[in-house]
């Protein structure tokens, strides 16, 4: 059906008004359809405002109809912060996610060292993003739903943040993924003070995973949190197989095993 001169003026700009709508409600992102479902749009018209207006929008991924709205402070960056459309993203995928690991012990402030990255956890294989000078870098979990998390009050819209205890066990349980043994314990040195015991149970509980916990005790005798490995120690089986405290590096025989945790300190680190 032909469009009258009215209809056509209607549209034209509408994705732009759609835009502004969007950012005055407090949104930096937002999908084709509900661009096109808002705006009476269709999908090729659409398409074509949004390419008019690169220079205020972008896609999270070639693949993907799903797109960020970049004001004029984040150009340098090329999108908006990732902690601002992170929740929406994921409700549009209909998946779960957490901020997990470096970028979660960063949120506790512990950021030893600076990532390039922001590090989510979340239930299905995903491709890592880059969007401008954001990278964001994807781990998966397939029982995510046992994980404890948190949401952080004071933040520009809803961010789910794996809690303390919880970003202590996958720093061990990732650790061979994000620098390795020595690098997760440096994370997890100042996110000690934040710890509590009954929260570090919950975790043990619900993760239950014996050589995880393992490798969390001889950490953090390591760090002297004499508190917590008691902790980890009563709930641990009282018979437990030898681990290597780093996937990073192979089974060696000959390297001092920690009879209490059943580690073999196969990194040499720790001695």
């Amino acid at each position: 059906m032909k469009m009258n001169n009215k209809q056509t003026t209607y549209l034209t700009g509408a994705a732009k008004d759609f835009i502004d709508a969007k950012l005055a409600s407090g949104f930096v992102s937002f999908s084709l359809a509900d661009l096109t479902t808002t705006t009476g749009l269709s999908v090729i018209a659409a398409k074509n405002q949004l390419l008019r207006l690169k220079s205020i929008v972008t896609r999270v991924s070639p693949r993907q109809q799903y797109f960020l709205i970049i004001q004029p402070e984040h150009r340098s960056i090329g999108a908006p912060p990732v902690e601002w459309w992170l929740d929406d993203y994921f409700r549009w995928l209909g998946h779960c996610y957490y901020l997990a690991l470096q970028s979660a012990a960063g949120t506790f402030g512990s950021s030893p060292q600076a990532i390039q990255e922001t590090q989510v956890i979340t239930d299905i294989p995903r491709r890592d993003m880059t969007i401008g000078r954001i990278r964001v870098r994807f781990f998966v979990k397939t029982d995510i739903g046992r994980t404890l998390t948190q949401q952080l009050p004071g933040m520009y819209a809803p961010l789910t943040v794996s809690t303390p205890e919880s970003t202590l066990f996958d720093l061990i349980r990732y650790a061979s993924v994000i620098g390795g043994i020595e690098r997760a314990a440096e994370t997890i040195a100042p996110l000690l003070k934040l710890i509590k015991s009954k929260g570090l149970v919950h975790v043990l509980n619900a993760e239950k995973e014996v050589s995880t916990a393992q490798r969390l005790g001889f950490v953090l005798q390591a760090l002297g949190a004499t508190d917590l490995t008691q902790i980890i120690k009563k709930w641990l089986p009282k018979t437990i197989q030898t681990v290597p405290i780093s996937t990073h590096f192979c089974v060696d025989s000959s390297a001092q095993i920690d009879r209490q945790w059943g580690v073999s300190n196969n990194s040499g680190s720790f001695t």
